[in-house]
């Protein structure tokens, strides 16, 4: 099993950075990839960015590229989202997912593990 542990939400006002974390723990495999999605109030819950564990390989929501970086530090287990230039419609629960493939993928179904999610508010 995998254990997925999301830090780092909070309010901020519109125009601010704020960096998220995802602590993976449990049993480690040498090759999975990691990424974030978000779920806003009455909507689906969607792809913003991945990783593969290496880091030679990363995808991003068009919708955040550009503002918001996907990084890894393998020493510490943990992923990070740096977000910049946040706009109100950021707001939602950040979760992170993780699967055991070397192939970073943007589909929520193919991720087998989740954590519990962040919120993140975003004011105009």
């Amino acid at each position: 099993q995998v254990q997925l542990v999301e830090s780092g939400g909070g309010l901020v006002q519109a125009g601010g950075s704020l960096r998220l974390s995802c602590a993976v723990s449990g049993r480690t495999f040498s090759s999975y990839a990691v990424a974030w999605f978000r779920q806003a109030p009455g909507k689906e819950r969607e792809f913003v960015a991945a990783t593969s564990r290496s880091g030679a390989s990363t995808n991003y929501a068009d919708s955040v590229k550009g503002r918001f970086t996907i990084s890894n530090h393998n020493a510490k287990n943990t992923v990070y989202l740096q977000m910049n230039s946040l706009k109100p419609e950021d707001t939602a629960v950040y979760y992170c997912a993780a699967r055991i493939s070397v192939v970073i993928v943007t589909t929520r179904e193919w991720y087998d593990y989740w954590g519990q999610g962040t919120q993140v508010t975003v004011s105009s």
